[in-house]
C-alpha cells in the first residue's frame, strides 16, 4: 500500500507540476485579458464535461474494479454515450456561446475556435480521462499513473510549442495547438488500450440511473466552482479574475495528494462493498487520520509558497497571493469528506451521494453568487469554506446511518 501511494501520489503531483506549469506559460503568453476568457471558457466546458457520457466512466471502474468480464460492454457503453451526449453538448454550444462569449473579433475565427475548444475540453479530454479509469478497473495502477502523467507533459509540450516556440498570443490560435495536442494524446491512449480488449457496443441499462447519479454530482459540483467565476466576471476586474482563476487552479492541483490516496482504495471498497456497507468501515477509519495528515501537509505547503507565486506567473497578477493564502486550509476540509464519499460512491450508493452533492453544491453555489455580489471578492472565499464545512457534516451522517442500517441487516441475516 505504502509504495503504491507513492507511485500513486508521485505521479499525481508530477501531472500536478507540469498543469501548473502550463498554466503558467498560458498566463504569461496570453496575459491577463485574454487569459481571462480562456478562465471563463474553461468555467463553461469544466460543466459540460462532466455530463459528457452521463456518468458512465465510475461505472466503468466500480464494474471492472468487481468484475473483469464487465469490460467490453461497459467500454461500448462508455463509447456510445460520450458520442451522443457530446454531440449534443457541442452542438448547443456552437448554438450559444459565439453570440455570448467571444474568443475572435472575426466572425468566422470565432465559430471555428469556439468549435475546437468545445470539442477539445468536452469530447477530447473525456475520452482522455477515461483512460486512467480503466486502468484502475484492471488495477494496472502504474499504467494508470503513466496515463495522467503522460497526459500532463502533452500539454506543458503543447503549450510550450505553442507560446514559447511560435509565439501563440490569442485564444484563438491556443484552440487549434489544444485541438491538436489533445487529438495526438487520444490516438495514442487508444493504440495502449486494445491489449486490454475489444468494445461491444451495447447500453448497460441497469448503469444508466447510477451514471446519472454520478454525472449529477460532478455538474452540481462544476456549477458550484464556476459561479464564482462568472460572478466575479461581473462585479471584478479582470486582474482579479485572472488571479483568482490561478489561485483556483493551485488549489485543484493541491487535492491531488488526497486522490492519490482514494484512487488506490477505491476498488477495495468496491469489492469489500458487496458484503454490506458496513463492511467498509475499518478500512474507511484508518484512512481517515492519513487523508487528514495529507491534507495538513498540503495546506501548510499552499500558504508557505504563496508569496512567491508571483515569481512563477508573473506580476500583473496582483491579488494571487492573498487568495492563495486564505484558500490554502481548504484541502483539509476535502481530506475530512472525501474519504465518505469515496465509500458511498464505492459501495453503489450513488443516490445518497448525489444527494449530498446536489444540495451542498447547488446551495453552495447560490451562496456563492449572493456573497460575491455584495461582498466581492472576500465573500466568494468565505462562501467556499461554508460549503465544505456543510458537505463533511452531511456526508459523514448520512454514511454513519448507511452503516447501522447494514450491519442490523447483517445480523438479522446470520441470526
Amino acid at each position: 500500500m505504502g509504495l503504491s501511494y507513492i507511485a500513486s501520489s508521485g505521479s499525481l503531483v508530477a501531472a500536478s507540476a507540469a498543469q501548473l506549469l502550463t498554466f503558467a506559460i498560458l498566463a504569461r503568453a496570453l496575459g491577463p485579458a485574454e487569459f481571462g476568457r480562456l478562465i471563463e471558457f474553461t468555467a463553461l466546458t469544466n460543466v459540460a464535461v462532466h455530463i459528457c457520457g452521463l456518468g458512465a466512466s465510475d461505472c466503468l471502474l466500480r464494474r471492472v474494479s468487481q468484475n473483469r468480464a464487465m469490460y467490453p460492454a461497459m467500454l461500448g457503453h462508455n463509447a456510445i454515450l460520450i458520442a451522443v451526449t457530446g454531440s449534443l453538448l457541442v452542438g448547443l454550444g456552437l448554438a450559444t456561446l459565439p453570440f455570448w462569449l467571444k474568443v475572435s473579433p472575426d466572425p468566422a475565427t470565432n465559430l471555428g475556435a469556439t468549435a475546437l475548444l468545445l470539442v477539445t475540453n468536452v469530447v477530447l479530454v473525456r475520452m482522455i480521462l477515461l483512460a486512467e479509469l480503466i486502468f484502475l478497473g484492471h488495477s494496472r495502477f502504474a499504467s494508470a499513473n503513466r496515463a495522467v502523467v503522460g497526459y500532463a507533459l502533452a500539454r506543458t509540450l503543447t503549450a510550450v510549442t505553442a507560446c514559447l516556440v511560435f509565439s501563440t498570443a490569442s485564444l484563438a490560435q491556443w484552440a487549434v495547438w489544444q485541438f491538436a495536442g489533445n487529438l495526438v494524446v487520444v490516438a495514442a491512449y487508444g493504440w495502449w488500450l486494445r491489449g486490454l480488449g475489444r468494445p461491444r457496443f451495447v447500453i448497460v441499462r441497469n448503469e444508466i440511473r447510477l451514471g446519472l447519479y454520478f454525472c449529477s454530482q460532478f455538474v452540481a459540483r462544476a456549477i458550484r466552482q464556476n459561479a464564482d467565476l462568472f460572478m466575479l466576471g461581473l462585479v471584478s476586474s479582470i486582474e482579479v479574475v485572472g488571479s483568482y482563476g490561478v489561485a483556483r487552479r493551485i488549489l485543484d492541483s493541491s487535492y491531488l495528494s488526497i486522490d492519490a490516496l482514494n484512487r488506490l482504495v477505491f476498488p477495495r471498497f468496491a469489492k469489500t462493498s458487496l458484503d454490506g456497507i458496513h463492511a467498509t468501515m475499518p478500512g474507511a477509519l484508518r484512512l481517515l487520520p492519513i487523508a487528514l495528515a495529507l491534507g495538513t501537509a498540503t495546506s501548510l505547503g499552499l500558504f508557505l509558497v504563496s508569496g512567491y507565486l508571483p515569481l512563477i506567473f508573473g506580476q500583473d497578477y496582483t491579488s494571487l497571493s492573498r487568495f492563495v493564502r486564505i484558500l490554502a486550509w481548504i484541502p483539509i476540509l476535502i481530506a475530512a469528506s472525501s474519504v465518505a464519499m469515496d465509500v458511498l460512491g464505492a459501495s453503489s450508493h450513488q443516490g445518497e451521494r448525489a444527494a449530498i452533492v446536489n444540495a451542498t453544491n447547488l446551495g453552495g453555489a447560490l451562496l456563492i453568487v449572493w456573497w460575491s455580489w455584495w461582498f466581492p471578492p472576500n465573500g466568494t472565499l468565505a462562501a467556499l469554506y461554508v460549503i465544505e464545512a456543510c458537505t463533511i457534516a452531511a456526508a459523514w451522517l448520512i454514511l454513519l446511518r448507511l452503516v447501522r442500517r447494514s450491519a442490523a441487516r447483517a445480523m438479522a441475516t446470520a441470526a
